[in-house]
């Protein structure tokens, strides 16, 4: 996979208190993904999880101050959602069966056979890509498919009927261009009320005033769009 080809809707932590492994892993990812977060410890991985909100996990079960074991159980008290995936040596037998209770996708023994851990990072991809309910905007802003809502991690977002519908139109083709009388026509219906490009810029720019910097963009000639950031 070349580096052009890098997953970007994907986001992925490692937690790995080996400085040596956590190191490799981190260079391994790189290859494929953009953004892939590392914690030294499950306090740290904890803290990077609801800070980052990554869609996989990648997490040792024996590490200080929080244990691997411990980090998804707290995880797991929240959201029941986000992929796991265990490391763990042979002779953790016991902690890796409690684990697996916690919903994993899958553990891996050490040491980590890279092949084995691309397949099924790769597959996994796959699987969020087709049941993916969010679509992530930036870093801290995302579109629930499901509700027609806008988040800022867990906080929504109030916007106005006209305004969801606006983001509902967006988010349907991110980086794609919709003219100011697509969205109009969108927005009002056929003959509810007469052409305005004017109406639409004000109305972009009101929403613009609750959103990210940059995150509508208008593409010159072509009109606006969602830009992932």
């Amino acid at each position: 996979m070349k580096n052009s080809e890098l997953i970007e809707d994907i986001s992925i932590l490692i937690t790995e208190d080996e400085s040596e492994l956590r190191e490799y892993l981190l260079e391994y990812l790189q290859i494929f993904f953009k953004k892939v977060y590392v914690a030294k410890c499950g306090h740290e991985g904890y803290i990077q999880y609801l800070e980052k909100r990554p869609d996989i996990i990648l997490s040792d079960i024996s590490m200080p101050n929080l244990d691997g074991l411990s980090m998804i159980k707290k995880i797991r008290e929240r959201d029941s959602e986000t992929d796991i995936i265990i490391m763990s040596a042979h002779s953790e037998q016991e902690k890796l069966l409690q684990a697996i209770e916690l919903g994993l996708v899958t553990y891996l023994i050490k040491p980590i056979n890279s092949q084995k851990l691309k397949d099924v990072l790769l597959n996994l991809v796959e699987k969020l890509r087709a049941s993916k309910k969010r679509i992530y905007l930036s870093q801290d802003i995302f579109w629930d498919t499901t509700s027609s809502t806008l988040w800022n991690s867990e906080k929504q977002i109030s916007l106005k009927e006209k305004e969801l519908m606006l983001f509902k139109l967006l988010c349907s083709k991110t980086d794609h261009a919709f003219t100011a009388e697509n969205i109009f026509y969108h927005l009002y219906g056929e003959g509810e009320k007469e052409f305005s490009e004017y109406s639409i810029t004000s109305f972009i720019k009101r929403l613009r005033a609750k959103l990210p910097e940059n995150l509508i963009q208008n593409e010159y000639g072509l009109g606006y769009k969602i830009v992932l950031q």
